[in-house]
């Protein structure tokens, strides 16, 4: 098996302990605290504030090298933006799934309006090179409005009982903001949020099949991926 491109030179915990730390805090609700105590139920005695500093390290470059599911023209983009509270202020989460809930690209901005709308479909065609058959939104006007301008000849449903996969979506990420207790900044956010939803996407598995020995195979291949791309293979 080919080594990763990551590199641990310079850290006393071996490869393994590291990814598995970051493994822990991303793919699951825990604090940095509760991921030190089930380190420490294996023997392992790393403090919190380490674990921290591994995931701003080795989240990025994890992230980058986990497969992303090829774009196709019979993808439906489900829309949607959801409001997050940082220091006081604002911010929107505007986010874009596919029809099997995969993320496919999320981004925090300032304003909740058709600019705002037109960075993401801007954004989203730049990732996947390609138009969708579809867009799913709920009733706000700003992505008509920029979908007038980005894509005029794909269709688009706006109907707020459609588009509960996209909604469905921020659930997750309002789990580990209580868990959290907020983000202190829309820049940590979208960092935060660049590795939760890669790692999350491998684990989705595809809606036509969803039976428990699939999700089961699915899962174990998910986790040997992660392994081969943190170096993480004993």
């Amino acid at each position: 098996m080919k080594k990763p491109a990551i590199s641990y030179k310079r850290h006393r915990f071996p490869q393994q302990i590291i990814a598995h730390a970051v493994w822990l805090y991303f793919r699951f609700p825990l604090s940095l605290r509760l991921a030190e105590e089930l380190l420490l139920e294996r023997g392992i005695v790393v403090s919190y504030e380490t674990i921290r500093r591994w995931g701003l390290k080795f989240g990025p470059a994890y992230a980058k090298q986990l497969r992303r599911r090829r774009p196709s023209l019979q993808d439906v983009w489900h829309l949607d933006e959801v409001v997050i509270s940082i220091a006081g202020r604002k911010h929107w989460l505007w986010r874009a799934v596919d029809q099997d809930g995969y993320v496919l690209d999320e981004i925090v901005q300032s304003r909740r309006d058709t600019k705002a709308a037109k960075r993401l479909l801007i954004r989203l065609l730049k990732k996947t090179g390609m138009p969708p058959r579809r867009i799913v939104t709920d009733k706000l006007r700003s992505y008509g409005a920029a979908r007038r301008d980005i894509m005029p000849t794909v269709e688009h449903r706006s109907h707020k009982g459609l588009n509960n996969r996209a909604e469905n979506s921020h659930l997750p990420l309002r789990k580990r903001e209580r868990t959290m207790q907020g983000f202190r900044s829309a820049g940590g956010l979208q960092r935060f949020i660049s590795i939760f939803s890669a790692l999350r996407n491998l684990f989705v598995t595809p809606r036509h099949n969803r039976s428990a020995l699939a999700t089961h195979i699915h899962r174990i291949r998910a986790i040997a991926h992660w392994k081969a791309v943190t170096g993480a293979v004993a």
